[in-house]
């Protein structure tokens, strides 16, 4: 039996839906980065912990604050204040040590997938404490894909809305793809680390049997030594 229109009209109307739902969930599975907040001291270094795929590229965004306790409230940092950024990869190689303005952004590319370490601190240039010692560091970490500007992509290259929209959709994919092989790295790791921990628990198992039957050998033999020397036997 043919369909009514009602039902075609259903049908139409749910897998135009269903397109959106797709493209939005394509895009929450491509989000990396994230935004920090930190409150910090002169010197005072702060760490924090960020997963990255290898090959990304990475943009941080940041801007710092000085506190003001004449008006209560942060207030933007002066040109004399300073930002230094320190990124460790995994294997514990410098990616990244440079220092930078009060406000500004940094980039750098990871070179293996893993935790990535990035510490930062400000310091002052002159020779003099902060007002209270007070600082904020408003930092935006982005991604991937999110560290390109689209809008410059399509002024430079005279890109069409739907081209532009393609591009994006092409490289989410690929941030996708690069985060899948990221994930089945973790599991392999994941599995070797438990494979290892399985043989180490078994030999140690091993181990305490043979010491175990070692002793009681050892118990009989003094026992039969102390028995014999009694003449109870």
């Amino acid at each position: 039996p043919r369909a009514g229109p009602g039902l075609g009209w259903s049908r139409a109307r749910a897998a135009g839906l269903a397109l959106p739902l797709l493209l939005g969930q394509l895009l929450a599975l491509a989000g990396g980065g994230g935004a920090f907040y930190l409150e910090v001291r002169e010197l005072e270094e702060k760490c924090f912990i960020q997963e990255i795929p290898d090959g990304t590229v990475v943009i941080g965004n940041y801007k710092t604050e000085l506190y003001d306790p004449a008006m209560e409230k942060y207030q933007p940092s002066p040109q004399w204040i300073n930002l230094f950024v320190f990124v460790k990869d995994p294997e514990n190689k410098n990616l990244l040590a440079r220092q930078y303005g009060p406000r500004g952004s940094f980039t750098f590319t990871s070179q293996s997938p893993g935790e990535h370490q990035v510490c930062l601190h400000l310091k002052s240039i002159r020779f003099a404490l902060f007002y209270d010692g007070k600082l904020a560091i408003h930092l935006d970490m982005q991604l991937g894909e999110h560290t390109n500007d689209y809008m410059e992509l399509e002024a430079n290259d005279k890109l069409t809305l739907l081209h532009l929209r393609i591009q994006q959709l092409v490289e989410q994919v690929e941030k996708i793809q690069k985060e899948q092989e990221y994930q089945r790295w973790r599991e392999e790791r994941f599995r070797q680390t438990s494979e290892s921990t399985n043989q180490r628990v078994l030999w140690w198992s091993i181990l305490q049997t043979l010491i175990l039957v070692a002793t009681g050998i050892w118990q009989m033999q003094h026992l039969k030594s102390f028995f014999k020397a009694k003449k109870l036997v």
